[in-house]
């Protein structure tokens, strides 16, 4: 289920105390995915925010949305039944920037439209969409 709500070979989550967590720019939006959980995520982008466990109460942030994810270091892994054994070869790819990719590609690089971190204006809005 992980991997189907992310979109990715697994969901990288942080355990909070739900009542802990305050949001900053409205509520999230919420999808039922199982008989004991929702999933939460942007109504406005879309991104993916975290997993709530209707049985016990606990939430779970996806760490990709924190304003710095670098801080939410992982302790365990869970759902080992659905490991997928390519990704232990991922850390030895070559690797390069977005930037250089899509430069490398004679793109532009991108302009994000999904919204920044906390600290932005209440009435923060996207660049215009280009055309």
């Amino acid at each position: 289920m992980c991997q189907k709500a992310s979109g990715g070979p697994f969901a990288v989550l942080a355990a909070v105390p739900g009542r802990a967590v305050v949001w900053t720019r409205g509520s999230p939006a919420r999808f039922r995915s199982s008989d004991v959980a929702e999933r939460w995520f942007c109504a406005a982008c879309g991104t993916p925010l975290a997993f709530a466990d209707l049985s016990d109460g606990g939430l779970e942030l996806m760490v990709g949305s924190l304003d710095d994810p670098s801080q939410a270091v992982p302790v365990a892994a869970a759902g080992l039944e659905s490991y997928l054994a390519w990704v232990e070869r991922v850390p030895g790819l070559p690797g390069r920037s977005t930037e250089a990719v899509v430069t490398t590609a004679g793109r532009p690089v991108p302009v994000s439209y999904q919204h920044p971190d906390h600290d932005t204006p209440e009435d923060w809005k996207p660049p215009a969409v280009r055309g």
